[in-house]
C-alpha cells in the first residue's frame, strides 16, 4: 500500500487540487517538500493541530520533508477562517513566545534537522515587507469579487469582516509562494477549512512563477454529528500538560461515543489500518476496549508511554474497584476552605474545574449528577466537615466517568 492510498484508506484526504498529480508525487518520488501553516494563537498546540502533525509525521516517515510554518507575521493579522468575531490581536512578544512554545512541541513528533524536515517562520519575510510593493506584486492576482465567496469570508459578511483580517488570504497565499521560491516546496497541505487559503497559494505560485504545485486537505476532526471535536468543559482540548492533564486527556478519548472511536484511531493513530477495520465488527463491549487503545496509543504520542500506562492503570483503578489513584485529577483544599467548620460540595466542585459555576453545580446536584465517596450529593445537605475527610480526601464523581480527587492538606 503506498503512502496516498493509506492517507485515503484512513479516510484523512478531504480535497485535492490534483489528485493524480498528488498521488504520483508521494508514491513515485521521494524528498518532496510540503507545507503546514500553524499561527501562534496560543502557548500551546490542541488536538486540532494534533492531526496534522500526525499526517506530518506519516509523510515524513515514507520519506518527504516536512516544512513547518510557525505564523509569526500572519498571526498579527489573524486568520477569520471559522470564527464569528476578529482574533484578539496579539503583540510580537506574545507571539513569538507562543512560537516557541510550538517549536518544542512540534520537535516530539517531527524530526528536523539533516535535510529530515525543516521550521521556518513567516514573520521573518511578511514583517519587513513594503505594504504598496505587496498590493501592486501580489494584490493584483486577487479578485475581491472571488474572495467574497470564499466560505472563510462569506459566513462573516452580515456580522462584519475587518480589512485587516480580508488581507489574511493574500499573506497566506505569499507564504507558499516564498517558500516555493526558497525551499522548493510543492505542495500545502492543511485542515479543510483551509481550502479557499490555499487553491489561492496554488494559483499565486502558477500565475507568478508559471509553476505547477498542489494543495491537499484532510478531514477535520468530528463527531459524526459534524460538530468539531476536541473541545472540553476547561476548553480546548491542549497538548501542553500543564493546560491539559495527561489524565484529563486520557479521559477525553476514552470516553469518545462509539460512532467516532474507530474514525478516530483511523486518523490519529499509526495502528495498522488493518487492525483497526478489523476492530470495525466489534460492539457493546468491546467498543471500551477500542476507546482503551484509542487513549492509551493518542496519549502515548502526547505525553510518552510511561504517562499513558499511568492514566491507563488511574483509569482502571478508579471505575473497575471505584477507588482512589495516585494519577487521577486532584485539588488541594487546607482549612482556610471552611467556614464554621464546614465546606460546600458546590465551592468544591468549581474549585476542580468540574463546573465553571455553583449555579451549574447546583444543578448538577439537583439532577442526581454527583457523588461523593459513590453516595449521591444531597441537594438538602451541601456542606462536608472535616470527618468527611477522615481518610484524607473524598472523590467527586460527576455523571458516571469523571472523578476528581480533593485532598485535605
Amino acid at each position: 500500500m503506498t503512502i496516498f492510498e493509506e492517507l485515503k484508506r484512513r479516510g484523512l484526504v478531504a480535497q485535492t487540487t490534483n489528485e493524480e498529480k498528488i498521488k504520483e508525487l508521494l508514491d513515485t518520488q521521494k524528498g518532496v517538500k510540503f507545507y503546514i501553516g500553524f499561527d501562534a494563537t496560543a502557548d500551546s498546540l490542541h488536538v486540532g493541530h494534533f492531526l496534522q502533525l500526525v499526517v506530518m509525521k506519516r509523510l515524513q516517515m515514507s520519506g518527504h520533508i516536512p516544512v513547518a510554518l510557525l505564523g509569526t507575521g500572519t498571526t498579527m493579522v489573524g486568520d477569520p477562517t471559522g470564527k464569528t468575531d476578529m482574533r484578539k490581536m496579539l503583540t510580537v512578544d506574545e507571539i513569538n513566545h507562543n512560537a516557541e512554545c510550538f517549536k518544542r512541541q512540534m520537535s516530539k513528533f517531527i524530526e528536523f534537522g539533516d535535510n529530515k524536515a525543516l521550521m521556518v517562520k513567516n514573520g521573518d519575510w511578511l514583517m519587513n515587507m513594503n505594504y504598496i510593493e505587496f498590493l501592486r506584486d501580489i494584490g493584483r492576482y486577487f479578485s475581491v469579487n472571488k474572495m467574497l465567496t470564499a466560505e472563510c469570508f462569506k459566513s462573516r459578511l452580515e456580522k462584519g469582516l475587518s480589512f485587516l483580517e480580508f488581507n489574511y488570504m493574500l499573506m497566506q497565499s505569499y507564504d507558499f509562494l516564498h517558500l516555493n521560491k526558497e525551499f522548493d516546496v510543492k505542495m500545502e497541505l492543511g485542515g479543510d477549512d483551509q481550502w479557499s487559503n490555499i487553491i489561492n497559494g496554488v494559483d499565486l505560485v502558477r500565475r507568478v512563477e508559471g509553476k505547477e504545485v498542489y494543495g491537499m486537505t484532510f478531514t477535520l476532526l468530528t463527531t459524526k454529528e459534524g460538530k468539531k471535536m476536541g473541545k472540553t468543559e476547561k476548553g480546548a482540548l491542549w497538548l501542553d500538560p500543564e493546560k491539559c492533564s495527561p489524565y484529563d486527556f486520557f479521559q477525553y478519548w476514552r470516553n469518545v461515543g462509539d460512532d467516532d472511536v474507530i474514525n478516530c484511531l483511523k486518523l490519529l493513530t499509526f495502528l495498522p489500518i488493518e487492525e483497526i477495520e478489523e476492530m470495525e465488527k466489534w460492539q457493546g463491549s468491546e467498543l471500551n476496549k477500542a476507546k482503551e487503545i484509542l487513549a492509551f496509543e493518542v496519549t502515548k504520542m502526547v505525553h510518552s508511554e510511561e504517562e499513558a500506562q499511568k492514566c491507563l492503570d488511574a483509569a482502571k483503578t478508579v471505575f473497575g474497584a471505584g477507588s482512589a489513584s495516585d494519577d487521577m485529577p486532584t485539588t488541594e483544599i487546607t482549612d482556610a476552605d471552611f467556614v464554621d467548620g464546614n465546606v460546600s460540595i458546590l465551592d468544591l466542585i468549581v474549585k476542580s474545574s468540574l463546573c465553571l459555576s455553583k449555579g451549574e453545580a447546583r444543578r448538577l446536584v439537583m439532577q442526581d449528577g454527583v457523588s461523593v465517596n459513590d453516595k449521591k450529593a444531597d441537594a438538602n445537605a451541601l456542606n462536608l466537615s472535616k470527618e468527611d475527610f477522615a481518610e484524607g480526601f473524598i472523590i467527586i464523581k460527576k455523571g458516571k466517568k469523571v472523578f476528581h480527587k480533593i485532598i485535605l492538606s
